[in-house]
């Protein structure tokens, strides 16, 4: 281990590609989130709506996983997944989370906190029926976080699956499957600069108001 520490030490990135100021952002934060995806998109980073979705248990203890963000608006971000998965059991618990979005090619993080709401049976019944259909299957044949014995568990559940819907056009909604929104209550923008001295400004929901600060890199 040493010799791959050694070079974790010495990594070093020095970020100057851009800036950002107060007097240059939108003032509405889902109106500056929307120009900085469209921006990551327009780059062509790969995946740019993966995102980091950290839940905390009821016990206190965190844990985080690599999600994609399937829409925005106003009133949240929304993802989909397993309401029996091991985020979808915290979520139940704890009723906050947070969002992280790491573009290194554009040097920008987003970092957003907010509460948890399962969104509308109906939206997620039409956003599952927009997958791919071995997608649809897979979300039936997957136990999301459990322990199973081999890779054939899934593989056999696919089949079985499969197999089970082979004469549906329309291959029906797991229960336990579905979207949850993040409310946010505060969207922190980071931009990488020189020295170490990056740029972050976060909005903050006070009585409905957007509020922006800059927060010390």
């Amino acid at each position: 281990m040493e010799a791959i520490n050694s070079k974790i030490v010495s990594l070093r990135k020095e970020y100057s590609s851009a800036f950002l100021n107060e007097e240059d952002v939108n003032l509405n934060p889902f109106k500056q989130f929307e120009l900085w995806m469209h921006q990551a998109v327009e780059a062509q980073i790969l995946e740019p709506h993966a995102m980091t979705v950290s839940t905390v248990s009821a016990e206190g203890k965190p844990s985080s996983r690599i999600v994609l963000l399937r829409g925005f608006d106003e009133n949240g971000f929304v993802f989909y997944t397993n309401y029996s998965s091991h985020k979808g059991n915290d979520m139940a618990q704890n009723k906050y989370a947070c969002l992280n979005f790491f573009w290194p090619d554009l040097e920008r993080q987003i970092r957003i906190e907010g509460s948890i709401l399962k969104i509308n049976q109906q939206i997620s019944a039409d956003y599952f029926h927009s997958r791919p259909r071995e997608s649809q299957i897979g979300a039936w044949a997957s136990n999301q976080s459990a322990v199973i014995e081999n890779r054939k568990v899934v593989e056999d559940a696919f089949l079985h699956y499969s197999e089970q819907f082979k004469h549906l056009e329309v291959i029906p909604k797991p229960e336990h499957w579905g979207g949850y929104n993040i409310i946010p209550t505060s969207i922190e923008f980071w931009q990488g600069r020189p020295s170490r001295l990056h740029d972050r400004l976060r909005y903050s929901n006070v009585n409905d108001v957007w509020k922006i600060e800059r927060l010390s890199p």
